[in-house]
């Protein structure tokens, strides 16, 4: 028998940016839970309001199901004496399962026989279960500070005024968060602040909607939210521009969500877009529109949480909050452009950057000459690289970028774009920052390249220069971010540099004292841990990357190849056993002692076995090699394959190490050629079945 069970927290508004998440983090607990009771159900429906978290499972078993239960005792032949009487060890275990011997079973195996105690555990009834399951759930959330509320010792993100446990019709008495559970709810603050009696879960949805005005269902609701709001648009003639975490953010904020359009004066728009979308997304959270030249429009769609009876009061409401604001901008735009941009540069000495690494303009000087370093090597403008690489903070000290400082960078093109600097400097000034998230984009252009990578290698490498390593969630100067970071530039721009020489450049542009150059190892390490989530992202297991890091090669873009090389190659049906065989020369030449010999006499080859793997060796090497020469890994890699099978035979036919030393070195030689030749690409031993 089974029942649907309706779950509902009904809280004080929640934190926006939090609910999805908590809501997928309840939803997550609850199912661990009930599948940890062995409680079966179809499906769960997650349901998440400003004010409410619930979950809705359908058949709900009524009971978890009954238990066999069997303990194994002592060995027979431990159990009973020569007697053929109970030995302490048999009396003991009968009285630990609460039996006499003589109820105990016998179990025969193939490996021996034992005592048995079999008995079946009656399943528990889930009315009985769900409070705990629950209450676990609700103390497992990803909350970072909880609060009290009142003179109750329960804690939550947000104060808690009712609680819902209705299995079937039945309600499951319970206390969750200090709250006595009941089968009532509260719909929209102001539409329907009454309560509504639900009298089963399957109704829970449908009479919240149609009386209490909340639209529970999250997706729903952000798709409602999309679709008035691309038609608010439509009427305007434009097109709105929905983020997803802006959506995501504002169906977190209502409940009955209704869209109002809103204008402001197009004087404004000769302000940087930017500053105005900042404005209105991050500070209002309002929808900005454009036109099909994506051009910011005077338009904007806010989502009221009620539906007015006079949207045009909404409207003026909402205007008259967007003016002054947009005003603040106009004023910071026109004082800005007043001075030069680099005249903000001494400024930026009075701006600590990190107390032992200096000042920004420090930072500033430092970047610029490893900038200069990096743009030569790409074959780009060095003088160009030092401009940008000097001008790149100058931004944080105008008066656009401290009202909004998601706009440094941004601010800092357009100032250096009015100034008259070169294209390349005020592209560069922006795109530095690039990416700012995962999923973000790159720069594009050679000197934003190089100011971006000597920016984070700075960083890195000023950083743990003094100890400061990131533990934990905590991570204060972005260090994972700003690692990613390089590893992304460098292997999708395809900027084949040696990044142990880039961060040897970086350490030597601190101060002596710092003794920057012993960090260097650490952080090549460092960076090359976040390998690891960049390329599973792509579907690549672990052990590829093993793989090719054990040889510790120190170019991105050349472990990008060979990465996607031996990804490909462990799908042939010959890398299984070439990996085995790779592994087992590995071993046995782990175990010579001295130097390795590496002269292969043919005259010593004497079995058939090792005679056909040196001249496949030998053939292999001469076509090979010119694609190893030039970094083509996964054809070296696909032509290698063809040694599984002179391979194989080697090692079932051939005794390596033999009593006589010149064939046993001998031998060994051709051992090494073969491992030799798999580790120009990867230690393909590391690879798992």
């Amino acid at each position: 028998m089974s029942q649907d069970l309706l779950i509902e927290i009904g809280t004080e508004e929640l934190p926006p940016k939090a609910l999805k998440k908590l809501s997928l983090a309840f939803l997550g607990a609850v199912k661990t839970g009930l599948e940890k009771a062995d409680l079966e159900f179809a499906n769960i429906r997650p349901f998440a309001s400003p004010r409410r978290l619930a979950l809705l499972i359908s058949e709900l078993a009524e009971h978890t199901p009954d238990k066999n239960i069997e303990r194994r005792g002592p060995a027979l032949q431990a159990a009973y004496g020569e007697d053929g009487c109970p030995t302490q060890a048999a009396i003991g275990f009968a009285r630990s399962c609460g039996v006499e011997v003589e109820d105990l079973d016998k179990l025969e195996t193939d490996k021996g026989s034992w005592l048995v105690y079999k008995s079946q555990q009656q399943g528990q009834a889930t009315s009985a279960l769900i409070p705990d399951i629950v209450t676990a759930a609700l103390d497992a959330l990803p909350i970072p500070k909880r609060m009290r509320w009142g003179s109750l010792d329960a804690q939550f993100v947000r104060p808690v005024h009712w609680a819902i446990l209705l299995f079937g019709n039945d309600i499951i008495e319970s206390e969750i968060l200090s709250v006595r559970t009941g089968r009532t709810t509260y719909g929209h603050r102001f539409h329907h602040p009454g309560p509504i009696e639900i009298p089963a879960p399957s109704e829970y949805e449908v009479l919240l909607e149609s009386e209490g005005k909340v639209i529970a269902d999250f997706d729903r609701r952000a798709s409602t939210v999309r679709a008035q709001v691309e038609s608010k648009a439509m009427d305007l003639k434009g097109h709105a521009v929905i983020h997803d975490a802006l959506l995501e953010e504002v169906t977190a904020m209502v409940e009955w969500p209704a869209a109002v359009a809103g204008q402001f004066e197009e004087r404004f728009l000769v302000v940087p877009q930017e500053a105005l979308i900042s404005t209105m997304s991050a500070n209002q959270k309002y929808f900005h529109l454009v036109d099909l030249q994506n051009k910011l429009l005077p338009y904007f769609i806010t989502i009221s949480n009620i539906e007015s009876r006079d949207e045009a009061k909404v409207q003026a409401g909402n205007e008259r909050v967007i003016r002054p604001r947009f005003a603040d901008a106009e004023f910071f735009w026109n004082q800005d452009r007043k001075q030069r941009l680099d005249s903000h540069l001494k400024e930026l000495k009075t701006v600590v950057f990190q107390q032992k690494l200096g000042s920004v303009f420090d930072k500033t000087q430092r970047v610029s000459k490893l900038a200069a370093r990096i743009a030569r090597q790409l074959k780009a403008e060095s003088s160009l690289a030092i401009r940008a690489a000097e001008l790149s903070k100058c931004d944080l000290m105008t008066k656009m970028v401290g009202e909004f400082p998601n706009l440094q960078g941004i601010m800092g093109r357009y100032y250096a774009e009015h100034d008259g600097e070169d294209k390349a400097v005020a592209e560069a000034i922006d795109q530095h920052y690039l990416p700012r998230f995962a999923g973000d984009g790159l720069p594009d252009g050679v000197i934003s390249q190089a100011v971006a990578l000597a920016d984070r290698l700075d960083t890195l490498v000023g950083i743990f220069a003094i100890g400061q390593l990131p533990t934990g969630d905590k991570d204060p100067y972005a260090l994972r971010r700003a690692a990613l970071g390089v590893l992304r530039i460098m292997i999708e721009n395809k900027i084949d540099l040696d990044l142990q020489q880039l961060l040897t450049l970086a350490a030597q542009q601190f101060d002596v004292n710092i003794k920057a150059d012993k960090a260097v190892e650490q952080v090549m390490d460092f960076i090359f841990d976040r390998l690891r989530a960049y390329y599973q992202e792509q579907g690549i297991r672990p052990d590829v990357l093993d793989a090719v890091t054990a040889l510790k090669p120190a170019r991105p873009v050349d472990i990008n190849k060979r990465i996607h090389a031996v990804n490909s190659f462990r799908k042939l049906p010959e890398a299984e056993s070439l990996a085995a065989a790779n592994k087992r020369s590995g071993n046995i030449l782990k175990k010579v002692k001295g130097k390795l010999p590496k002269k292969i006499k043919t005259s010593l080859l004497t079995e058939e076995a090792e005679q056909n793997l040196y001249q496949a060796l030998t053939e292999l090497t001469a076509s090979v090699d010119p694609l190893l020469a030039s970094s083509d890994y996964e054809p070296a890699l696909q032509q290698l394959a063809g040694l599984r099978e002179p391979v194989d035979t080697f090692f079932d036919d051939v005794m390596v190490m033999v009593d006589d030393t010149k064939l046993r070195d001998n031998r060994i030689a051709l051992l090494n050629q073969l491992h030799g030749m798999f580790l120009q690409v990867a230690d393909i031993s590391r690879l798992q079945n």
